[in-house]
This record gives C-alpha cells, structure tokens and sequence, in this order.
C-alpha cells in the first residue's frame, strides 16, 4: 500500500463568508487522512498510543492550487514518503472527487515519542509497527 484515498465532503462550517474552503482545514484534511492510512496500514492510533507511543506533528505545510466549496467532495491522495526508524512524513494531494483537478498538496513530518516525550526507537519498541512502515514507504 503506498497510496491511499480518503474521501471528504466539505461541510458549511469549513467554508468562509464565501463558501470557499478556509485555508486552516486544509491541515484538519490532512488529520483525517492520516488516520485512515494508519488504520488501512493496520495501525489505528488507538493502538499506537495502547502500546505508550504517541506521534506528534513536527512540521505541516501546504500549497493551494485551486479553491474548494461547500457541498464539493474531494478525494485526498495520502503516502508515506520517508521513515527512518523515529521520524516519518506523508504527503498528500487533494484532489476534485474525479481526480481530474488538484486543489492542494502538502506534507506533515512525524516523530514517535513516548508519554514522557522522549524519543522511541519504534524498531525496537515496536518491531511490528516499524515492519509496517518499512514495507509502506514510498520507494
């Protein structure tokens, strides 16, 4: 799996006084995305952060090509496009529903931590997870 889709229909509350997508729920988009590519991977954070470990966002960052408006549906293209072991970064494009217009691309940069906020060897930790995203990054 090195690409997933998640699919998000835009809601009025995401629009400004000009039914446009604002900008800041660009970054929301990328959340949910991230959530389900680690549940589709077959690690849902529920079960990262059982097991001590939690993944903080270390940088976000966006470019926007096209504005999107209320009542519009997207499809969110999302990748793990590095990992070294403690840190990981996904990218993601947002595209109209049909795929034919992008409307965004961005990245999010990632590190795992335990619950004291230091950082954690997830090969050692946890082997199973650190497999997982081997097997995922984008090569």
């Amino acid at each position: 799996m090195e690409e997933t889709v998640y699919m998000h229909e835009v809601q009025y509350y995401e629009t400004d006084a000009m039914q446009i997508v604002h900008h800041s729920n660009y970054i929301r988009w990328f959340e949910e995305a991230r959530h389900d590519y680690l549940k589709r991977a077959g690690f849902p954070y529920e079960e990262i952060e059982a097991r001590g470990i939690i993944i903080p966002v270390l940088t976000a960052d966006c470019e926007y090509k096209a504005a999107v408006r209320f009542g519009e549906k997207v499809k969110i293209v999302s990748s793990l496009e590095s990992f070294n072991g403690l840190r990981f970064e996904l990218a993601y494009h947002v595209y109209t529903e049909d795929g034919t217009e992008l409307h965004a691309s961005g990245h999010t940069g990632h590190c795992f931590l335990d619950r004291n906020m230091r950082p954690v060897n997830i090969k050692k930790k946890a082997p199973d997870i650190y497999e997982c995203f081997c097997q995922h990054v984008k090569k």
